[in-house]
């Protein structure tokens, strides 16, 4: 009797596992299933060998670890398995012109570059600088929330990919906030920060994040999986990849894109945040990207100094803002090397040097004042949204243009600004290189050298005030990188700050710091509060000198005794000032060409004579040749 009800228990099983018409999966479908979940469990399996190495080591593994060239290979085999030729990679869109191999490729750099990302965020870097003297609990805490995180992605992974598998086989795909794939995802990640929470105590204080932020930031990367992963994520409210809410823009065309609230952006009067993007022209790679953060000054108290009461109201919207047609952004190719690049502005109208972390500030001069001025210090998320935003662009531009499609490791990137911009390409360098993987971007801060004065009103003291979240404060620290988190604002001065960059740049040649100011620049010395000109000048040269051969850090320094401000975007100077006979776009050009033999480019000129109390250039290989005792 018992061998007969197992017969007969047995018997609708099979019935179940024959195959059918409806029931079996069609190759595009194995295909896309094994491409996502082959990346979801790409991240899972390097994270856990990078976060060990991490852990024993204080920094990334090397490429050869056998358990990292084992999970890249699995992906090497398995996607040409179930996706055997062009016509299926393509019919699913990967891309007009993808293959098998370009598929491959695209997910290999992205389950090592998503797992850079989350490592970078949890151990201070890819240099590991939170570890550093860290003690046990913090060791634990920073475990921990990479363990986390690297599970929460492949968890998402899946919840999405099963919802996306319904939409594209005709099924139903609740991609409602509040359907069954949303309240998945919200249980995975609620899951991931009740684990991180009770161990992570200090978190923010340590990396400048707390463990709900950092869950969140986790969560955005979860999503750009899922657009990597799949040929058409179009189902699913993604906020990353190809998508009908991003419109590929017309070539050779300066295209004005006003972000949406959902983007986060936000102006300091409440206006929307609105930025200029044009790609080339018909038949350049759209991956060569010249970037300009606009300059216009900054407001931190409601009166001088730094007052808000003195700003023109159009410096707090960016709609009217005209993208530049000069400098860098000329389209010219008699006047800029980078003509034919696709091209970047990002207007200023927050009035905190592009990295207010989302706080309205109320500035009164006393608690009695009957005329607050409120402004919405969003800098950091301003300048980060337009900036997936572009990724998204050029993600469906070179799905359609490249066999490998979008790859942020292939782009080559300029990432400049001038004056409140040239601070702001300081404060989020760091962010191109972790979040966004845009490994090869130069940095070119322009008349935004950061100096510090000294004093109580100095940049630092400054720097320290606007980390706070209340009162005048801007909320800065979450945006500020892991590995330069000091409670002292120290971390606010540009030498300093890109002195804690110098030990992450160089990974890639085009990783590096070009430093451009003329040597004597009122704007900076008032705006950063210097008593003289002789005072900036001497701390100019001072911090020159400090940084001078340090790893990934170079200058363009004219000594032009006539002061100016920004050249960046000046067309008179872009093409006419010169740094030991060199132009700026000749100096910009030799680097992009040969990012390892560019070196400063510093002169002495005559500013000892023409600005008494200067001294002359003190370090060994310095134009004058003089020495500071």
């Amino acid at each position: 009797m018992k061998t007969l009800r197992r017969v007969a228990w047995l018997l609708p099983a099979c019935a179940l596992l024959a195959p059918g018409p409806v029931r079996a999966a069609t190759q595009a479908q194995k295909c896309e299933k094994t491409v996502a979940s082959g990346l979801a469990s790409c991240i899972t399996s390097v994270g856990a060998k990078v976060r060990k190495c991490y852990l024993k080591t204080g920094h990334n593994c090397p490429s050869t670890e056998p358990g990292i060239v084992k999970a890249l290979g699995k992906l090497a085999t398995k996607i040409p398995a179930q996706c055997p030729d062009a016509a299926t990679v393509q019919g699913l869109g990967y891309g007009a012109s993808a293959t098998p191999a370009t598929i491959v490729a695209r997910v290999q750099e992205a389950c090592t570059g998503e797992v850079a990302s989350i490592a970078a965020r949890s151990f201070g870097g890819p240099q590991g600088a939170l570890l550093v003297g860290a003690d046990a609990a913090s060791v634990a805490c920073y475990s921990t929330a990479s363990n986390e995180a690297f599970k929460m992605i492949k968890r998402e992974a899946s919840a999405r990919g099963a919802c996306l598998k319904n939409a594209h086989a005709g099924k139903t795909c609740d991609a409602s906030p509040t359907g069954k794939t949303a309240v998945k995802v919200a249980a995975i990640e609620a899951k991931s920060l009740a684990k991180i929470t009770p161990v992570c105590p200090n978190l923010k204080a340590q990396s400048g994040l707390d463990p709900a932020a950092y869950v969140a930031r986790a969560a955005a990367q979860a999503r750009c999986v899922t657009a990597a992963g799949h040929g058409d994520s179009s189902a699913l409210p993604l906020d990353c990849g190809a998508r009908p809410s991003v419109p590929l823009p017309a070539r050779d065309t300066w295209t004005q894109v006003v972000l949406d609230s959902a983007s986060g952006a936000i102006c300091g009067d409440g206006s929307p945040y609105a930025f200029w993007v044009r790609l080339p022209p018909s038949g350049k790679p759209s991956e060569k990207v010249a970037i300009d953060l606009q300059g216009g000054g900054v407001c931190i108290f409601k009166s001088a100094p730094a007052g808000c009461d003195s700003v023109p109201a159009s410096l707090f919207s960016a709609t009217d803002d005209p993208h530049p047609t000069t400098g860098i952004l000329s389209t010219s190719p008699d006047d800029n090397p980078f003509s034919d690049w696709t091209m970047v502005f990002l207007p200023y109208c927050t009035q905190d040097v592009h990295i207010g972390g989302g706080v309205t500030t109320v500035l009164t001069s006393d608690p009695n004042d009957p005329s607050p001025i409120t402004v919405r210090r969003y800098g950091a998320i301003n300048v980060r949204a337009a900036l997936r935003y572009v990724r998204d662009v050029l993600w469906q531009d070179l799905a359609a243009t490249e066999p490998e499609g979008y790859r942020p490791d292939r782009l080559t990137v300029l990432f400049g600004g001038e004056s409140a911009g040239g601070f702001g390409v300081n404060y989020n360098y760091h962010y191109l290189l972790d979040d966004l993987r845009w490994a090869h971007t130069t940095a070119l801060p322009d008349a935004g050298l950061a100096l510090d004065n000294g004093s109580v009103l100095g940049v630092q003291g400054l720097g320290q005030l606007l980390q706070q979240e209340t009162g005048v404060g801007w909320a800065v620290k979450p945006y500020e990188p892991p590995y330069c988190q000091s409670p002292t604002g120290d971390c606010a001065i540009g030498p300093k700050l890109q002195a804690a960059h110098s030990v992450r740049l160089k990974a890639v040649p085009e990783q590096q710091i070009i430093n451009i100011s003329n040597q004597i620049d009122e704007t900076q010395v008032s705006t950063t509060f210097f008593p003289d000109d002789a005072s900036w000048i001497n701390a100019l040269r001072t911090a020159y000198c400090a940084n001078k051969g340090k790893n990934g850090i170079r200058n363009w320094l004219p000594a032009v005794s006539e002061p100016y401000h920004t050249i960046l975007t000046t067309e008179s100077r872009w093409t006419t000032v010169t740094a030991l006979g060199e132009t700026l776009p000749e100096y910009l050009a030799n680097a992009v060409a040969d990012p390892d033999g560019v070196d400063d480019h510093v002169d002495e000129g005559t500013l000892v004579t023409d600005y008494p109390g200067v001294n002359p250039l003190g370090c060994p290989g310095s134009p004058s040749g003089a020495f500071l005792d």
